[in-house]
């Protein structure tokens, strides 16, 4: 992807000098969309937001950067990336246990395409409204199509799911499916078309943030699955001190991914592919039917897919408990 000088950058917070009327009609454009909180003193306007956190609460925050042709295809709607953009943001409260709150957006754009920002506000809207999530300021910016979203959330003083906490003994779990986005990736990249349902799980991911605040108090150790289940479950071990066993044949597929791949092929969609934005948590075995009854109330399957075990790292193992070893254990950031 070509790379463009950045120029000049104007916030949704605030107006520099000299930024030009259609900066000000993209800022604009924004304003009139956002939902309010009474929880947001001052939000789009000014320099800067004010928000009021409730007594006993602490503030859980994270931000994620998507980049054009790195972190979604270069052919994804304008709607679908507004969406990713903030899901994978409110996947990583949920495996904080955090309930969503407030968000800020820094967008940097090629030019001024008045018709792809309402397409992308559509989807991060649509997303920030089912989570209550009030947008209260941002940047905009002249550049490479490049979107930069922090999310705030709330967790009871004390509270919180932690990547440390796993112990020998404990279930490891996941929800959902695994490799979905991986292999719409995988098929984009061939040249074929995407199997829809596959190409959906990769471009909408659906934060399970219900899921993270019901298992605060069961699970004693969580992560979202971003990178690839083996990769992300080894910062889980690393932080704990511990060591993961999975069984391959565990780990649950959709039907559409069943049906298009097979073998290694599909063993490395799900333990390593990442972009899935599903928990990998842990748990005691006593906890079992507890994680099942949340799974029924919130109609999300559960999977137990191993074990914590004494020692470091994570091994997959296949039904004849021979390990699998795969190139890598996910994505590997800036590694060319």
């Amino acid at each position: 992807m070509a790379r463009a000088g950045v120029q000049r950058a104007t916030p949704l917070v605030g107006a520099r000098p000299g930024a030009t009327a259609v900066e000000f009609a993209l800022i604009d454009r924004i304003r009139r969309r956002v939902a309010e909180r009474d929880d947001v003193p001052l939000g789009i306007g000014d320099d800067a937001a004010l928000l009021a956190v409730p007594p006993g609460h602490w503030l859980a925050v994270a931000t994620d950067t998507l980049n054009d042709g790195v972190h979604f295809p270069a052919d994804t709607h304008a709607a679908d990336v507004g969406w990713k953009a903030l899901a994978v943001n409110l996947s990583d409260l949920a495996a904080m246990a955090a309930t969503p709150a407030w968000a800020t957006l820094s967008l940097s754009l090629p030019h001024a395409d008045g018709d792809w920002l309402e397409a992308f506000l559509d989807g991060f809207l649509a997303l920030a409204d089912a989570h209550g999530v009030a947008l209260v300021g941002g940047d905009t910016t002249r550049g490479p199509l490049s979107v930069c979203v922090t999310v705030h959330g709330l967790v009871a003083a004390g509270g919180g799911l932690r990547r440390a906490g796993a112990q020998a003994g404990d279930d490891v779990w996941t929800s959902g499916t695994l490799g979905d986005a991986a292999a719409a990736l995988a098929q984009w990249r061939a040249g074929g078309a995407a199997d829809p349902g596959l190409r959906a799980r990769l471009d909408r991911p659906a934060p399970r943030v219900a899921l993270g605040r019901a298992l605060q108090g069961l699970a004693s150790a969580a992560i979202d699955v971003s990178d690839g289940l083996l990769a992300d479950l080894g910062h889980v071990c690393a932080a704990s001190g511990v060591g993961a066993e999975i069984e391959l044949a565990s780990l649950p597929a959709s039907p559409a991914l069943a049906e298009d791949f097979t073998g290694d092929a599909r063993a490395g969609l799900q333990a390593c592919g990442g972009d899935d934005y599903e928990l990998c948590f842990t748990a005691a075995a006593s906890r079992r039917e507890a994680i099942e009854a949340i799974a029924q109330a919130l109609s999300l399957p559960l999977t137990r897919i191993g074990r914590i075990v004494t020692g470091r790292g994570v091994r997959a193992l296949r039904a004849d408990a021979s390990e699998w070893q795969p190139e890598r254990a996910g994505y590997v950031h800036f590694s060319g």
